[in-house]
């Protein structure tokens, strides 16, 4: 009897154990999606919204390849997404899962979110991405935490505009002396009332603060740019690329 007991005992803390270590694991093989709240371009009337392939092309790479994703925005809730084309597949695959959509419609708050949860962060883009995300300290916080913990920042197109005010610890920014790609000025039409709305340059903002932006001229390439722990990718054909290179970076440093 003494030996069945001690049978069982053995069974349950095993089963326990095994239990805890899939949660823990579950628990650390995250990934932060970073989308904004925004609707409009600036105050005006003018729609905007989260570029939805740069959103579900990243997204599939991650789950994929093992990862959750969650999303968290400024104000939590509901985000726009727009730039839509149901004829991609990958596309047309998401904007008909109700479990994917879902996720959109209740992102969290920057509040509900504890950063050493996650491996990386990616920002997306869309004109949405400038407003909101950047002056959100509490997301910065966020990002700057899981950076210097060994995670990874990135970032997609417009979505470069979430990192221009990340600082380290010693005040100076995530990305000085870093190479850093995103939406450049060159592809912008600045007489255009989008454009004007803008609260700033991403491309002059990262150079200001001593980042050095750098872009492919040809455009629409795959372009990306990889600088340490800091991967960003120019604009929407390269978002699986983006991704491709956090989960190649992620298992490189077994994280």
């Amino acid at each position: 009897m003494l030996k069945i007991r001690c049978l069982l005992l053995v069974v349950f803390l095993w089963m326990s154990c095994t239990v805890s270590c899939q949660e823990s694991n579950t628990k650390n093989n995250k990934i932060l999606f970073v989308v904004s709240n925004q609707h409009t371009y600036g105050t005006t009337t003018m729609n905007t919204a989260n570029h939805f392939a740069e959103i579900v092309e990243a997204y599939h790479v991650f789950v994929n390849s093992g990862y959750k994703v969650d999303f968290v925005s400024p104000e939590g809730g509901a985000v726009p997404i727009g730039y839509i084309k149901t004829s991609d597949s990958i596309q047309k695959k998401y904007i008909y899962d109700a479990t994917f959509m879902n996720l959109l419609k209740k992102t969290f708050k920057p509040e509900d979110i504890e950063a050493s949860n996650y491996k990386a962060v990616y920002y997306s883009g869309g004109g949405a991405a400038m407003f909101g995300v950047p002056e959100n300290e509490m997301i910065q916080n966020i990002s700057t935490h899981i950076y210097q913990n060994n995670g990874i920042i990135s970032a997609i197109c417009h979505g470069t505009a979430g990192i221009v005010n990340l600082k380290m610890k010693d005040g100076t920014y995530l990305y000085q002396g870093k190479q850093v790609n995103g939406y450049p000025d060159i592809f912008e039409n600045k007489e255009k009332a989008y454009y004007k709305t803008f609260p700033f340059s991403i491309e002059e903002t990262i150079n200001k603060n001593g980042g050095n932006f750098m872009y492919s001229k040809n455009g629409w390439d795959k372009h990306y740019i990889i600088d340490g722990r800091l991967i960003t990718g120019q604009d929407p054909t390269a978002s699986a690329s983006v991704a491709l290179q956090v989960v190649k970076m992620l298992k490189k440093n077994n994280l």
